[in-house]
């Protein structure tokens, strides 16, 4: 392992972390680099499986050629091989032109698929022509066409259960899977998550004009190093940035700070729901502010935006299966794994909605009324900043333009 390389992808990268995993992931992206080899990017979601591939591109004789990240998630079925190989003019129907589809954007460069458990087997088995062949055919047409494209994917999703259970062609996953890269949790990085909340502080202090970063003490330390982190590397950046931004003049961070924000010793087996029915240790009342202000930007957008979601992607009265939706997040920008905004390719990050079927029904006294947390929370951010929405609207990590809906809708008085 060549130490002085990955430290200089490290600085070149902004990738911060001491673990010998971590290490060995960066060190098997270099080595991979200089060949032509499919490279198969695996690990849970938020651990930062994205800076792999800009590594192996960059490092590449294909350098010079064109980078594309491509979420496959994130494009509807109907619509994905036409993003991908292109299609002729009238091939369906809105295909008022022709479109040479990112395999052909991409001839010479390095094609990045993430979420590829998430194609759809027909998709699958043009992908494998592909990557067999160096050949692809338009939709619409009968062409073959040729591409030097190298190929790197990436997924959250266990490959060898998607293909017991028939959702993933096993041919392909060989044929993707020549080299492996196996990128660690946080909780298995040890020392790795308090450096990370380090740079996150002084990232979010920088960005918001706040005097002095937040610090963790030493019994803080211990706590976010034990902590699962079931949200990663992701997880940890939107605490960072909360506690930040809601415990102003609050510079060291206890233990009771991080508990109040879901983050305890043996903490995290549930990322969405953490901390929601513990009883107030004085009043014996639920704290309900406190417990959800670490799942206040994900509530709000849920409800904010999934009706649209589910017109959009239901309101057809076929039969065929839809592509599973995903949310939008509004921070398009954000490269998870700590990458330099300038050193990694824009793509929509997309957050997998629920699997309605398989949400257990609750019983009135176990439900949450998400109308009235949404309410209190949103007078409480108003209330913090003297009434300015812009700033009411970035304490709750949504857009001004939904908060003011909301206001409307909830009748507040300002």
């Amino acid at each position: 392992m060549d130490t002085s390389a990955i430290q200089d992808i490290k600085q070149r990268y902004r990738i911060v972390g001491r673990d010998e995993k971590l290490d060995m992931a960066l060190d098997t992206a270099l080595q991979v680099a200089s060949t032509d080899l499919s490279v198969l990017i695996q690990g849970e979601s938020g651990v930062g499986k994205e800076i792999i591939p800009r590594i192996i591109h960059d490092a590449s004789l294909r350098r010079t050629g064109r980078y594309i990240a491509i979420n496959c998630g994130s494009i509807p079925e109907g619509t994905i091989d036409s993003e991908l190989f292109g299609h002729e003019k009238g091939s369906y129907t809105g295909a008022i032109d022709e479109r040479e589809g990112y395999f052909g954007a991409a001839d010479g460069g390095t094609l990045f698929l993430d979420e590829i458990g998430e194609l759809p087997i027909t998709t699958q088995a043009r992908l494998l022509r592909v990557l067999e062949t160096g050949e692809y055919i338009r939709v619409g047409s009968d062409t073959p066409r040729k591409t030097n494209v190298r190929i790197v994917a990436a997924t959250n999703v266990d490959l060898p259960s998607a293909i017991r259970e028939g959702r993933f062609r096993e041919d392909l996953y060989y044929r993707l899977c020549t080299i492996n890269i196996q990128m660690p949790a946080l909780r298995d990085r040890g020392i790795d998550s308090v450096l990370l909340f380090k740079m996150f502080a002084m990232e979010t202090a920088r960005r918001y004009r706040i005097p002095e970063p937040i610090r963790l003490t030493e019994d803080a330390e211990k706590v976010v190093m034990q902590y699962k982190w079931p949200g990663n590397v992701r997880q940890l950046r939107n605490i960072v940035e909360q506690i930040s931004i809601l415990e102003r003049g609050s510079v060291h961070i206890t233990p009771k700070t991080l508990e109040r924000y879901g983050i305890t010793v043996g903490g995290g087996e549930s990322f969405a729901m953490a901390r929601i029915g513990k009883a107030d240790s004085e009043g014996g009342r639920h704290d309900w502010e406190n417990q959800i202000k670490f799942l206040l930007n994900a509530v709000m957008q849920l409800r904010s935006e999934v009706e649209q979601l589910k017109n959009a992607t239901f309101g057809t009265s076929d039969d065929k299966p839809k592509a599973k939706p995903t949310l939008q997040l509004e921070d398009q920008s954000y490269v998870p794994h700590y990458a330099a905004p300038d050193t990694v390719s824009t793509q929509s990050s997309t957050v997998p909605l629920p699997d309605y079927d398989d949400i257990e029904e609750v019983t009135d006294e176990e439900s949450l009324n998400i109308e009235e947390m949404e309410k209190k929370m949103i007078v409480k951010a108003l209330q913090q900043s003297h009434n300015r929405r812009k700033v009411a609207a970035q304490l709750l990590g949504i857009s001004e333009r939904t908060l003011y809906r909301k206001i409307n809708d909830y009748g507040i008085e300002e």
